[in-house]
């Protein structure tokens, strides 16, 4: 297994890069933006007590995807070579709508979701990979 690609990711970066990633999510789920209609599109119920179960797990959870998320972006920035915020939002829209949002959106067909929940989750994960992206091509070296 070749491991160069993994020497060239600036890991500082990445994890920086998850972070605001993860705290984009704080934002756009808050009742600021986006909460009420997720809500309302998902189906779940506010006050089902069993809701809060698990939540450590699934905040954990996202948050070490997001790494991946982010490590798979460092590796693509790293083999493109040309390494500024401009080639970051680039690769981060690219990857955003072409493989993120899309991904989402073959699911929810299957799952009859409605085209808001499309809307919102796949905004999320393009709008979070372009900041990722962004951060992650704009790092130092």
């Amino acid at each position: 297994m070749n491991t160069t690609l993994l020497s060239n990711i600036n890991w500082l970066a990445v994890l920086v890069a998850a972070i605001a990633y993860f705290m984009l999510g704080a934002l756009w789920y808050s009742k600021a933006l986006f909460a009420k209609p997720w809500v309302r599109h998902s189906g779940i119920n506010m006050n089902d007590p069993n809701l809060k179960k698990g939540v450590a797990q699934v905040m954990l959870g996202s948050f070490l995807l997001m790494v991946i998320v982010c490590v798979g972006l460092a590796i693509l920035l790293a083999r493109i070579g040309v390494v500024d915020w401009m080639t970051g939002c680039k690769l981060g829209l690219l990857t955003g709508i072409c493989f993120s949002a899309t991904a989402i959106s073959i699911s929810y067909l299957y799952e009859k979701k409605p085209i808001g929940l499309h809307l919102i989750n796949g905004l999320y994960n393009i709008i979070g990979s372009t900041i990722a992206a962004i951060i992650i091509a704009s790092w130092p070296k």
